[in-house]
Protein backbone atom coordinates (compact mmCIF):
# COMPACT_ATOMS: atom_id res chain seq x y z
CA UNK A 1 0.00 0.00 0.00
CA UNK A 2 1.48 3.24 -0.69
CA UNK A 3 1.92 5.88 1.73
CA UNK A 4 0.13 9.53 1.52
CA UNK A 5 3.23 11.21 0.81
CA UNK A 6 6.34 11.04 -0.58
CA UNK A 7 9.38 10.26 1.54
CA UNK A 8 12.76 10.79 -0.49
CA UNK A 9 14.84 9.59 2.32
CA UNK A 10 13.67 6.12 1.45
CA UNK A 11 14.21 6.13 -2.26
CA UNK A 12 16.83 8.71 -3.07
CA UNK A 13 19.35 8.19 -1.03
CA UNK A 14 19.58 3.75 -1.84
CA UNK A 15 19.56 5.08 -5.38
CA UNK A 16 22.18 7.31 -5.14
CA UNK A 17 24.38 4.59 -3.48
CA UNK A 18 23.89 2.27 -5.94
CA UNK A 19 25.01 4.36 -8.97
CA UNK A 20 27.73 5.74 -7.19
CA UNK A 21 28.79 1.82 -6.18
CA UNK A 22 28.19 0.99 -9.84
CA UNK A 23 30.66 3.74 -10.41
CA UNK A 24 28.57 5.55 -13.03
CA UNK A 25 30.48 8.28 -11.88
CA UNK A 26 33.59 8.42 -12.85
CA UNK A 27 35.28 9.15 -16.60
CA UNK A 28 36.26 6.73 -18.86
CA UNK A 29 40.02 7.36 -19.55
CA UNK A 30 40.57 9.63 -22.80
CA UNK A 31 37.53 8.36 -24.22
CA UNK A 32 35.70 10.84 -26.75
CA UNK A 33 33.79 12.93 -26.89
CA UNK A 34 34.70 14.16 -23.70
CA UNK A 35 32.48 16.71 -21.09
CA UNK A 36 33.80 18.25 -18.02
CA UNK A 37 32.52 20.93 -15.73
CA UNK A 38 34.82 21.77 -12.91
CA UNK A 39 32.96 22.57 -9.45
CA UNK A 40 34.17 25.99 -7.81
CA UNK A 41 35.26 24.33 -4.54
CA UNK A 42 32.91 25.13 -1.61
CA UNK A 43 34.45 25.59 1.90
CA UNK A 44 35.23 22.21 3.75
CA UNK A 45 34.46 24.12 6.93
CA UNK A 46 30.66 25.44 5.53
CA UNK A 47 27.22 24.04 4.41
CA UNK A 48 25.56 23.91 1.06
CA UNK A 49 22.93 26.98 0.81
CA UNK A 50 20.67 28.27 -1.61
CA UNK A 51 23.77 29.42 -4.04
CA UNK A 52 25.53 26.15 -4.00
CA UNK A 53 22.00 24.13 -4.41
CA UNK A 54 20.97 26.59 -7.36
CA UNK A 55 24.65 26.33 -8.71
CA UNK A 56 24.74 22.19 -8.66
CA UNK A 57 21.55 21.66 -9.75
CA UNK A 58 22.66 23.47 -13.14
CA UNK A 59 25.97 21.90 -13.44
CA UNK A 60 24.50 18.00 -12.89
CA UNK A 61 21.65 18.52 -15.76
CA UNK A 62 24.01 19.23 -18.05
CA UNK A 63 27.00 16.65 -17.26
CA UNK A 64 23.48 13.66 -17.37
CA UNK A 65 22.36 15.59 -20.24
CA UNK A 66 25.83 14.49 -21.69
CA UNK A 67 26.05 11.63 -20.04
CA UNK A 68 22.93 9.92 -21.48
CA UNK A 69 24.20 11.25 -25.13
CA UNK A 70 27.19 9.33 -24.58
CA UNK A 71 29.83 11.90 -23.62
CA UNK A 72 32.60 10.74 -21.65
CA UNK A 73 31.50 12.87 -18.62
CA UNK A 74 33.52 13.94 -15.63
CA UNK A 75 32.23 16.41 -13.16
CA UNK A 76 35.65 17.29 -11.19
CA UNK A 77 34.38 18.21 -7.19
CA UNK A 78 36.44 18.50 -4.17
CA UNK A 79 36.57 21.41 -1.41
CA UNK A 80 38.60 24.45 -0.83
CA UNK A 81 40.60 24.15 2.47
CA UNK A 82 38.94 27.57 4.19
CA UNK A 83 42.23 29.05 5.54
CA UNK A 84 41.07 31.21 8.01
CA UNK A 85 37.35 29.30 9.21
CA UNK A 86 39.67 25.93 9.27
CA UNK A 87 42.66 27.65 11.14
CA UNK A 88 40.21 28.96 13.82
CA UNK A 89 38.63 25.68 14.71
CA UNK A 90 41.86 23.57 15.00
CA UNK A 91 43.40 27.19 16.86
CA UNK A 92 40.49 26.55 19.81
CA UNK A 93 41.32 22.73 19.82
CA UNK A 94 45.09 23.71 20.71
CA UNK A 95 43.70 26.40 22.99
CA UNK A 96 41.69 23.92 24.85
CA UNK A 97 45.15 21.65 25.57
CA UNK A 98 46.80 24.83 26.42
CA UNK A 99 49.11 25.08 23.34
CA UNK A 100 49.21 27.80 20.58
CA UNK A 101 50.00 26.98 16.83
CA UNK A 102 53.56 28.77 17.22
CA UNK A 103 53.76 26.31 20.22
CA UNK A 104 53.61 23.12 17.48
CA UNK A 105 55.06 24.54 14.42
CA UNK A 106 53.69 24.81 11.07
CA UNK A 107 54.40 20.90 9.87
CA UNK A 108 52.40 19.93 13.28
CA UNK A 109 49.73 22.10 12.91
CA UNK A 110 48.84 21.25 9.35
CA UNK A 111 48.92 17.75 10.03
CA UNK A 112 46.08 18.92 12.73
CA UNK A 113 44.42 20.36 9.83
CA UNK A 114 44.21 17.39 7.64
CA UNK A 115 43.11 15.13 10.38
CA UNK A 116 40.41 17.54 11.41
CA UNK A 117 39.29 17.57 7.79
CA UNK A 118 39.17 13.36 7.82
CA UNK A 119 37.22 13.88 10.89
CA UNK A 120 34.77 16.61 10.62
CA UNK A 121 34.46 18.27 7.14
CA UNK A 122 33.01 15.71 4.67
CA UNK A 123 29.42 17.53 6.04
CA UNK A 124 29.16 19.58 2.81
CA UNK A 125 30.22 16.38 0.18
CA UNK A 126 27.22 14.65 2.15
CA UNK A 127 24.80 17.17 1.46
CA UNK A 128 26.09 17.61 -2.16
CA UNK A 129 25.04 13.39 -2.43
CA UNK A 130 21.78 14.52 -0.69
CA UNK A 131 21.39 16.45 -3.51
CA UNK A 132 21.91 13.51 -6.28
CA UNK A 133 24.63 15.30 -7.76
CA UNK A 134 26.33 12.76 -9.89
CA UNK A 135 30.32 14.05 -9.09
CA UNK A 136 33.38 12.39 -9.82
CA UNK A 137 33.92 11.64 -6.49
CA UNK A 138 36.79 9.65 -6.80
CA UNK A 139 38.76 11.72 -9.64
CA UNK A 140 42.19 13.95 -8.11
CA UNK A 141 41.49 12.42 -4.25
CA UNK A 142 44.60 12.00 -2.61
CA UNK A 143 43.16 10.69 0.34
CA UNK A 144 40.79 7.43 -0.62
CA UNK A 145 38.02 9.35 1.04
CA UNK A 146 35.80 9.78 -1.81
CA UNK A 147 35.61 13.54 -1.63
CA UNK A 148 37.28 14.80 -4.46
CA UNK A 149 40.28 16.93 -4.37
CA UNK A 150 40.49 19.14 -1.16
CA UNK A 151 42.83 22.41 -2.38
CA UNK A 152 45.64 21.72 0.39
CA UNK A 153 46.41 19.09 -0.91
CA UNK A 154 50.30 18.82 -2.14
CA UNK A 155 49.23 18.14 -6.24
CA UNK A 156 46.71 21.28 -5.68
CA UNK A 157 49.21 23.60 -3.87
CA UNK A 158 52.13 22.59 -6.55
CA UNK A 159 49.94 23.62 -9.24
CA UNK A 160 49.18 27.21 -7.67
CA UNK A 161 53.13 28.07 -7.22
CA UNK A 162 53.92 26.88 -10.40
CA UNK A 163 51.17 29.02 -12.24
CA UNK A 164 51.96 31.64 -10.01
CA UNK A 165 55.71 31.60 -10.98
CA UNK A 166 54.95 31.38 -14.39
CA UNK A 167 52.57 34.64 -14.24
CA UNK A 168 55.69 36.66 -12.46
CA UNK A 169 57.98 35.52 -14.84
CA UNK A 170 55.86 36.41 -18.29
CA UNK A 171 55.22 39.79 -16.69
CA UNK A 172 51.62 39.15 -15.91
CA UNK A 173 51.37 39.37 -12.10
CA UNK A 174 53.46 41.20 -9.97
CA UNK A 175 53.95 42.09 -6.27
CA UNK A 176 53.43 45.50 -4.76
CA UNK A 177 52.58 47.47 -1.54
CA UNK A 178 48.82 47.01 -0.72
CA UNK A 179 46.96 47.70 2.45
CA UNK A 180 45.72 44.57 3.39
CA UNK A 181 43.85 43.35 6.93
CA UNK A 182 45.74 42.37 9.58
CA UNK A 183 44.54 40.28 12.13
CA UNK A 184 46.57 40.86 15.72
CA UNK A 185 45.37 37.80 17.17
CA UNK A 186 45.95 35.25 14.40
CA UNK A 187 48.49 37.43 13.22
CA UNK A 188 47.90 37.02 9.64
CA UNK A 189 46.13 38.61 6.93
CA UNK A 190 42.59 38.36 6.17
CA UNK A 191 40.35 38.83 3.19
CA UNK A 192 38.02 42.07 2.85
CA UNK A 193 34.93 39.12 3.08
CA UNK A 194 36.67 38.46 6.33
CA UNK A 195 36.02 41.96 7.85
CA UNK A 196 33.32 43.78 9.54
CA UNK A 197 33.38 47.36 8.86
CA UNK A 198 32.49 50.03 11.66
CA UNK A 199 31.80 53.38 11.22
CA UNK A 200 33.26 55.95 13.59
CA UNK A 201 33.25 59.80 14.26
CA UNK A 202 37.06 61.08 14.32
CA UNK A 203 38.84 64.10 13.57
CA UNK A 204 40.47 64.59 9.97
CA UNK A 205 43.77 63.60 9.51
CA UNK A 206 45.83 66.15 7.06
CA UNK A 207 48.55 64.13 5.27
CA UNK A 208 51.25 65.50 3.66
CA UNK A 209 52.17 65.50 0.39
CA UNK A 210 55.41 66.69 -1.44
CA UNK A 211 53.18 69.58 -3.50
CA UNK A 212 51.01 70.25 -0.09
CA UNK A 213 54.36 71.03 1.72
CA UNK A 214 55.39 72.92 -1.38
CA UNK A 215 51.88 75.44 -1.28
CA UNK A 216 52.34 75.64 2.50
CA UNK A 217 56.44 76.46 2.17
CA UNK A 218 54.77 79.10 -0.61
CA UNK A 219 52.39 80.50 1.35
CA UNK A 220 54.91 80.66 4.64
CA UNK A 221 57.34 82.92 2.62
CA UNK A 222 54.52 85.35 0.80
CA UNK A 223 53.25 85.89 4.74
CA UNK A 224 56.80 86.63 5.82
CA UNK A 225 57.29 88.78 2.47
Amino acid sequence: MLDKSFDPAAIEQRWYQRWESAGWFRHQGDAKPAYCIQLPPPNVTGTLHMGHAFQQTLMDALVRYHRMRGFNTNWVAGTDHAGIATEIVVARQLEEQGMTKRDVGREEFVRRVRAWRQESGSSITRQMRRLGASANWEYADNEGLKAGYFTMDAPMSRAVTEVFVRLHEEGLVYRGKRLANWDPVLQTVVSDLEVDTEETMAPCGRSSTPSSMARRRRRAARCAA
